[in-house]
Order: C-alpha cells, then sequence, then structure tokens
C-alpha cells in the first residue's frame, strides 16, 4: 500500500513538472491559452447569470398582479404601521412590481377581534391578529400570553416564531400561517394605588390586555372590565369604569392613557402575543415565483423586523413617563416577583389544560418556548 502511495506521488511529481516544461516551450502562446479559457469560463458563467435574470424577469412579466388588502386595528401613527408599509414595499419591489399592496388601519375593514376571520375568509388577504382576543381558539398559541415569560419583543418575537411554526399548522390551518411577533412587556397602570404584590388586585376593576390576563385578575380577587379597542381604554378610565389597566408602555402615551392614570408597575408583567397571517385562497392562486416571494418575507428574520421599531417605541415610553409630572414609575423586589409567579401558577395550569385537550403535550410545548426565549436572549 506504502508503495503504491509513493508511485502515484512520483507520477504526479512528473506530470507536474512536465507541465512546467510544456508551458515554458511554448511561451507566451501558453499564458494566452490559459487566460482564453479563463476568459471564456467567465463569460460562459455571465452567459448563463443572465438568462436566469432573463427567466426571472419573463416568469414575473407573465405573473398575474395581485393587489393586496393588508388590515389592521391600530391607528397610522402607530409604529406598526411604517413597518407593515415596509413589509409590503420590499414584498412588491422583489416581486418585480406583480405583488401591490394597500394598508387598511385603524378597523377600516373590520372590528380587531374579528381579524383573524377576515383573512380566512377573503374580507382581506392578510391581517395582524390577537389570538389572545379569542379565548379558548388558539390556546397553544396563548403561551406567548402568559405572565413573567419574556423580557424583551426583539429576540422575544424571533423565539415565539420560531417555536410556533409547528403548532401553526394545525392549529391556524384556516389561513396560511406568516410570522408571529409581541411587543415589549406591559405591566400594571393604576389611577388609584400602586399594585404591588398579588394581594393588592383584590376588590379593583381592571382593564386586563388579553384572556390570560383576565384570569389571573379573577383569580386574585379582582374584577375584569372590558375595552374592546385600545383607543377605548382611555374613555373607561376616565369615567371610573376602570381602577387600573395592564397596557404596554409606549401605547400609554400614545393613547392618551397616560393622563388618567398615576402609578406605573416597572416590572415585565406580560406580553402579548400577535400572528400575521394570509388568506390560503390568495396564496394558493399566485406563481411558484411570487409564492417564494411571500415565503422569503414570512420567517423569522421578518417577526423581529416588525417587532423591532415597535419594541424600542414601547421600551421608550418607561424613559417617558419617568419625565411626565404626578407620575410614578416604581420597581418592585425580587420577593414580591417571585409572589407574582407563583400567583400566576393557576393561569399556568388552566392553560395547560387546555391545551392537552388538543391532544398536544403543554409541559413539552412550553419547555420548547422557554429553550427558545434563552436561545434569543429573550427569557424572564
Amino acid at each position: 500500500m506504502v508503495g503504491t502511495i509513493f508511485i502515484k506521488m512520483r507520477m504526479r511529481a512528473v506530470i507536474g513538472a512536465a507541465a512546467g516544461v510544456l508551458l515554458l516551450l511554448v511561451g507566451v502562446g501558453g499564458y494566452a491559452f490559459v487566460q482564453n479559457v479563463m476568459k471564456t469560463e467567465q463569460q460562459r458563467q455571465a452567459t448563463a447569470a443572465a438568462e436566469a435574470e432573463a427567466k426571472r424577469k419573463t416568469a414575473i412579466a407573465q405573473d398575474k398582479i395581485f393587489e393586496l388588502k393588508l388590515s389592521h386595528w391600530l391607528p397610522p401613527s402607530h409604529p406598526l404601521q411604517k413597518s407593515m408599509e415596509e413589509w409590503g414595499a420590499s414584498v412588491e419591489k422583489d416581486s418585480g412590481g406583480t405583488i401591490k399592496f394597500k394598508l387598511y388601519s385603524a378597523q377600516q375593514l373590520g372590528k380587531a377581534f374579528d381579524h383573524y376571520d377576515m383573512a380566512r375568509n377573503g374580507i382581506a388577504n392578510m391581517t395582524y391578529v390577537s389570538p389572545g382576543f379569542q379565548p379558548g381558539r388558539f390556546p397553544i398559541f396563548d403561551a406567548s400570553n402568559l405572565p413573567f415569560m419574556m423580557s424583551n419583543a426583539k429576540g422575544g418575537s424571533e423565539a415565539l416564531d420560531d417555536w410556533y411554526r409547528k403548532y401553526a399548522a394545525t392549529e391556524m390551518k384556516a389561513v396560511k400561517y406568516s410570522f408571529a411577533f409581541t411587543h415589549d412587556p406591559g405591566s400594571f397602570h393604576s389611577k388609584t394605588k400602586k399594585i404591588m404584590v398579588p394581594s393588592d388586585l383584590k376588590g379593583i376593576k381592571i382593564r386586563p390586555a388579553h384572556a390570560i390576563i383576565a384570569s389571573m385578575v379573577t383569580q386574585l380577587g379582582g374584577t375584569n372590565v372590558q375595552a374592546r379597542t385600545a383607543p377605548e381604554v382611555r374613555d373607561i378610565m376616565e369615567k371610573g369604569v376602570a381602577d387600573a389597566v395592564t397596557f404596554p408602555w409606549g401605547s400609554l402615551v400614545l393613547f392618551g392613557i397616560d393622563k388618567v392614570t398615576k402609578y406605573h408597575m416597572e416590572a415585565p408583567l406580560y406580553t402579548t402575543g400577535f400572528v400575521w397571517v394570509m388568506n390560503k385562497d390568495t396564496y394558493a392562486a399566485m406563481s411558484p415565483t411570487q409564492q417564494k416571494v411571500i415565503d422569503n418575507h414570512c420567517n423569522r428574520e421578518w417577526a423581529e423586523k416588525i417587532a423591532a421599531p415597535w419594541a424600542d417605541f414601547e421600551h421608550g415610553g418607561i424613559a417617558t413617563l419617568k419625565t411626565e409630572p404626578d407620575h410614578e414609575v416604581y420597581t418592585i423586589s425580587d420577593a414580591q416577583i417571585d409572589e407574582w409567579k407563583t400567583a400566576a401558577g393557576a393561569v399556568v395550569k388552566t392553560w395547560a389544560d387546555a391545551v392537552r385537550k388538543t391532544g398536544a403535550d403543554p409541559d413539552a410545548a412550553l419547555k420548547e418556548l422557554k429553550d427558545n426565549l434563552a436561545k434569543y436572549n429573550s427569557g424572564y
């Protein structure tokens, strides 16, 4: 074996030497030959690339023009509006102008609670959905709404989307799931007193962010007050219908709720998970080229892109409120946070029972989510 290897090495050396001698013999002509070969290969590659681009443009030219209706319920001044506009503009550019869009804000096409069904039924082609608005309908996704889960929205959105994709195929099968994301953590904001520990909720009226928080409020002796949309929250607070609200920080200022609240607990009490979904028939009617464009814009990277500006906006609200007169932004101790986590155990159990009824394993699902949050540096 060693002898065979030695012979092969000797042959390679002889061939290499012969090639060198040949190149010396042919001189400049040999160099020119090599250069011509290289140039010919470069031209071949350039031609192939040009042909591929021409085919892509031909396919785009033959594609049907789509004018998508993108719907959400937030005001045009909300940071999510700009993120959605950028998403749509990127889709339009990458599709060669064959997928256009028009953004409908502020419930122009339908109520906030109806946005999942609006996408399913084709009232809008794509919608922004808060699954927590419909208790019990999307139990697995509700893990994103459990208290004290996430520390920030940027990594949290990546983790949430990465985790939920395998569940969306069954839990949201009536639509084409695009991506999931979340806002930066929100907390309690009260007009009458500081909320420090779970027992402080007893006897007060609270407008909860979603069904999970509503359940926790009830279990701790508080009363839930409903306001279907964010703009309605200020009204019920002003009229004394509610004493406190759970809300993200920047939006508290955006919707003027800071005008009717005084005390603000600085702790990552909760987040709200959202999804961006698409009408299945719209997607099916697109060409493979167009579907690829959509798929390239419905992924974890875009979940973070959509969430990031909103996350910065919400987090900035903490500093804003600290500078406002007659407002008190306060922290709570580690021991008090542990009290809240213990108190939240009841809603985690309720969530697990609901997930178990779907045939999924709640313990495995929650572990996967927490592992993902740790992976993206966003767990609490």
